[in-house]
């Protein structure tokens, strides 16, 4: 196969929706079942401040680029397919109700992670580097809490619908 032709671009393209969103749903996992009942049980404030302040901007940051990278990336290959289908076709079969489904939730999730659990966890980041702790702020960190385990619900039915969508024989 030529990676120079339009069906490589969308094979690159699709391999970087499947990394990126490998890497995105890995870290969503990594916050909620590893760091964050780590750091319930941490009672050292200075591993907890560590953790706040080196780990996790760098996870953050790999965090919200997956999560970008792998819409961006979804998107191009949502309306690919869309196109090459029609409209009639796409939304009255199976596959493209799967993944129409599976993208509109991984967008709500995308949106959770830019507009609130990143700002949010900005915030606590800054208050730690002043050694602040989380009582100190309020409702932010139960906003981003909350907003990351909504994601981790979401993830299930969003995983399901996309993997769905290339099972269903088109027709």
């Amino acid at each position: 196969m030529e990676l120079f032709t339009y069906n490589g671009f969308l094979f690159l393209v699709r391999w970087a929706h499947f990394l990126a969103g490998i890497t995105w749903i890995g870290l969503l996992y990594y916050f909620n079942f590893v760091q964050g009942p780590f750091l319930a049980e941490v009672t050292e404030a200075s591993t907890r401040k560590d953790v706040t302040t080196k780990l996790l901007p760098r996870a953050l940051w790999w965090f919200r680029w997956g999560a970008m990278f792998t819409v961006i990336m979804g998107l191009i290959l949502y309306f690919d397919h869309w196109g090459q289908v029609g409209t009639a076709g796409f939304f009255h079969s199976s596959p493209g109700i799967s993944i129409t489904v599976g993208g509109i939730l991984g967008l709500i999730m995308w949106y959770n992670v830019w507009f609130i659990i990143w700002p949010n966890q900005r915030k606590i980041i800054a208050a730690a580097e002043q050694g602040k702790g989380p009582t100190e702020l309020g409702g932010k960190p139960r906003a981003a809490f909350l907003a990351s385990r909504t994601n981790t619900m979401l993830s299930i039915p969003m995983l399901f619908f996309m993997g769905a969508y290339s099972h269903i024989i088109w027709g």
